[in-house]
């Protein structure tokens, strides 16, 4: 586990076809942070929760959709709730969706399944980390309410605005991720497909289009400059392409050739089997399933849509048809993390998110913690009353942990070159390497090289008898010690130990430090893994620091 990695808790929701009604439902934990977590409830759909759901579209969506229960008669009015205060009043536009927020809680954590939470809670204020929760919706008639209002009780904030509970949906039938250490910085693809005028074509359109891209951009590449915590956050620059109604081959080659982590796109989209259709310029589209093939490829990290309806399933004959929304689509080809927006939302809306999302990631932020930030941003321009902040909706690979840049915590410590700690000093430079081998090597750089199972590790080695944070080596300046002034030591956190090849045979080294000399050999867990040479280079060849 990272040490930035924060416990998880993912919870499934299904409708069971065995039984002979159609509003019965399981919910099942999928991962827990304790054994003792993984439980399952079998609950009825309520109908009072259809006549709320139903009640909530009348007011703030512009489409309607068919009821998660298709017998359950709907309500055109609901009875008032009581708030967080006393005789506060409120507008029937707050209460409605304060009283959906409640609903849904209330149905997905009924039972033993609250349990699980409420234990799985305590397990991350314990090691001082927010808790992670996932929902996977496998019925797709339940895919378009709006979970990221549930609220566990009025007056307290709905989930997916709590940093406490870094809130995102997931699926699991999915392609594994390939290994990937976090960026260095956010390089952004900026795709502006065809808006409202596009199809009348025009220069001035396009003149629209390079003016909005360009704006765009700016807000973009201005995130790392603004500080939205208050902390010294260690902010990452930021570099934004744009390509402005491209042709798909023009939109698959910049991809390929770029080394972006974040793809955006601005424009028009609809719903559509195979993942929707993103709409490039007229008469061109991109189907989900395409991109998906060109993001993965390429190995984006994060995409992001200001498209209408990217969430939401393509409906055939009045249903919705499985796995068939364009966020969906991405994760389960293998994209880590995609934003997608549930309805349609104003541009001024979209932008004041993506500003505080931007922001939020610039500063190293987790992505569903970014996006927890940025939905506040939201409620605080457009109100708890207005649909906006509920818009957003975030799927994550449930192999991903989030980390779009390396946490501040992780940051390796540097020293500066014109640093007047080590003048009149060298840093002889190491490395490792496989032995049998000269064109192969691990550098250990800046006197560090953390070794184990882990892909966060700098020699990441896939070996069953590795632990995932095995071993360190380190320079360390001993003078005073008796030792050469550096010398390289190798530290042993592992499970197995480290063996050590000395005039005497190889040597366990476990929970102990110990000085390494040039030539020495090492295997790391077991005497039937890797062996590896353990070099340091000549005075010719020292890292100067």
């Amino acid at each position: 586990m990272s040490r930035s990695e924060s416990p998880c808790l993912s919870i499934c929701i299904a409708r069971l076809k065995a039984t002979a009604s159609a509003e019965h439902f399981a919910i099942w934990v999928l991962k827990a942070p304790y054994p003792g977590g993984y439980v399952h409830h079998d609950c009825m759909w309520p109908a009072d929760l259809s006549q709320t759901w139903y009640a909530w579209q009348q007011l703030f969506s512009l489409e309607s959709i068919p009821l998660p229960v298709a017998a359950t008669q709907p309500a055109t009015v609901i009875p008032a709730i009581p708030l967080a205060s006393a005789g506060q009043t409120s507008s029937y536009s707050a209460r409605l969706m304060q009283q959906l927020g409640l609903s849904l809680w209330q149905w997905l954590f009924a039972g033993i399944i609250q349990n699980s939470f409420a234990q799985s809670r305590g397990i991350a204020i314990g090691q001082d980390k927010p808790l992670r929760l996932r929902l996977e919706i496998r019925d797709p008639e339940l895919i378009a309410l709006p979970w990221e209002i549930m609220q566990p009780q009025a007056g307290q904030p709905a989930i997916s605005l709590n940093q406490q509970l870094l809130f995102s949906r997931t699926v699991s039938d999915v392609d594994p991720l390939p290994n990937r250490n976090p960026a260095q910085s956010l390089n952004i693809l900026l795709v502006l497909g065809e808006d409202a005028l596009s199809s009348v074509g025009g220069q001035q359109n396009r003149l629209q289009l390079q003016q909005e891209a360009a704006a765009l951009a700016q807000i973009l590449e201005q995130c790392p400059q603004a500080d939205i915590t208050g902390e010294d956050t260690f902010s990452v620059p930021c570099q934004v392409d744009t390509l402005i109604q491209p042709t798909p081959a023009e939109l698959i080659e910049r991809l390929e050739n770029g080394n972006y982590n974040i793809f955006f796109y601005a424009g028009h989209g609809v719903p559509a089997p195979a993942g929707g259709q993103l709409l490039l310029r007229p008469g061109t589209t991109l189907s989900g399933t395409e991109l998906a093939q060109v993001l993965v490829s390429s190995r984006v990290t994060l995409a992001v849509f200001n498209a209408c309806w990217g969430a939401q399933s393509d409906r055939y004959n009045h249903a919705p048809s499985p796995r068939s929304s364009l966020a969906e689509v991405l994760i389960h080809h293998g994209v880590p993390a995609v934003l997608a927006m549930r309805d349609s939302i104003a541009d001024q809306e979209a932008l004041s998110f993506i500003q505080a999302f931007a922001q939020a990631l610039a500063e190293r932020m987790p992505i569903d913690r970014a996006a927890a930030i940025a939905r506040q941003q939201l409620l605080t321009l457009y109100k708890f009353n207005q649909p906006a902040w509920t818009l957003p909706v975030l799927y994550m690979h449930p192999e991903f942990h989030g980390e779009l840049i390396e946490p501040v915590d992780e940051v390796c410590t540097e020293l500066p070159k014109n640093s007047t700690t080590w003048i009149g000093q060298s840093m002889p430079g190491a490395f490792l390497r496989p032995v049998g081998t000269l064109d192969k090597v691990w550098p250990i750089r800046g006197g560090l090289m953390r070794v184990g199972r882990l892909w966060e590790n700098d020699l990441v080695i896939q070996e069953r008898w590795v632990s995932q944070r095995h071993a360190e080596i380190f320079c360390r300046d001993t003078a005073s010690n008796g030792y050469p002034s550096p010398c390289y030591f190798l530290r042993d956190f592992s499970r197995y130990g480290t063996l050590i090849l000395l005039p005497a045979g190889w040597q366990k080294i476990h929970h102990q430090e110990v000085p390494l000399q040039s030539g020495v050999q090492l295997k790391f867990g077991s005497s039937q893994g890797q062996t590896w040479d353990f070099v340091i280079d000549s005075p010719q060849s020292s890292i100067q620091t």
